[in-house]
């Protein structure tokens, strides 16, 4: 069972997030990491690996500093991994990234599975699985909660707001998973000594035969226009209880138009 792995390196949640000039995401000056919800697909393929056999190779698609993402799924046990890198997808919107993605799987060979997550944590688009499916041809199970590989067969669990579904598709497939799967496991001392001796390959566009002009910021199908700093919380209304602050709240909801 071969699987590839689409993870991304994103801008740490918990720094201060800015844009470049052109209104594109910092990715240079702000540290990053392995996006989270991605950790989900990485877990999820090693334990399909580990109940039969196979390898799981990890792709992601960014600068120079996304090679820390690839680093992070290395450790937890992934195989090998792929790292496409070039000046010009700077600024690639969700077509463009479906595409090198595509380009890049296909060059790595033909995975019974792409495994991805449910989304990006500084997009949260959650298009590109469904356009990667599509551009490789594959049937996809997306967004679900529990993933079960049997024989050629996939089948899933996707949690709604009032039903849950039960997907099934044959491999090879595209499968997209939430948190709510099997929490991603933490790195051990060997997998962190591991992960130095595994083999990463580093990609551009060319070797990927992918033309300059179908990617990168002026080529996206949507652009940023503006972005403004989101401005700071105002101090809310304290109401002092002096016997009447049942009163005082109930005035304060009704002229919120609350109650």
């Amino acid at each position: 069972m071969n699987i590839v792995v689409c993870v991304k390196y994103v801008p740490d949640a918990q720094g201060d997030r800015t844009f470049e000039d052109d209104n594109t995401t910092d990715r240079e000056g702000v540290d990053g990491l392995l996006s989270e919800l991605d950790e989900y697909a990485v877990e999820q393929a090693l334990r399909i690996v580990e109940a039969g056999e196979g390898e799981v190779t990890v792709l992601t698609v960014g600068p120079d500093a996304a090679a820390d993402a690839l680093k992070k799924a290395l450790q937890m046990g992934a195989d090998k991994g792929v790292h496409v890198v070039d000046d010009a997808i700077a600024g690639s919107d969700a077509v463009a990234t479906s595409l090198v993605l595509a380009e890049a799987i296909k060059k790595i060979g033909t995975p019974d599975i792409v495994m991805t997550g449910v989304a990006s944590t500084d997009g949260v688009m959650a298009v590109v699985p469904a356009m990667l499916a599509e551009r490789l041809g594959l049937p996809q199970v997306t967004q679900l909660s529990e993933v079960k590989v049997e024989g050629g067969t996939v089948t899933g669990r996707r949690d709604g707001d009032v039903a849950s579904e039960t997907l099934e598709a044959s491999l090879p497939a595209l499968i997209g998973v939430t948190d709510q799967t099997d929490e991603a496991r933490y790195p051990s001392f060997k997998g962190i000594m591991a992960a130095k001796k595994k083999p990463v390959e580093t990609w551009s566009l060319a070797d990927l035969g992918v033309d300059a002009g179908q990617v990168g910021l002026e080529n996206s199908w949507t652009k940023v226009v503006t972005a403004d700093k989101r401005p700071p919380r105002e101090q809310g209304t304290i109401v002092t209880d002096e016997g009447d602050g049942g009163k005082k709240l109930a005035e304060f909801l009704s002229a919120q138009k609350f109650v």
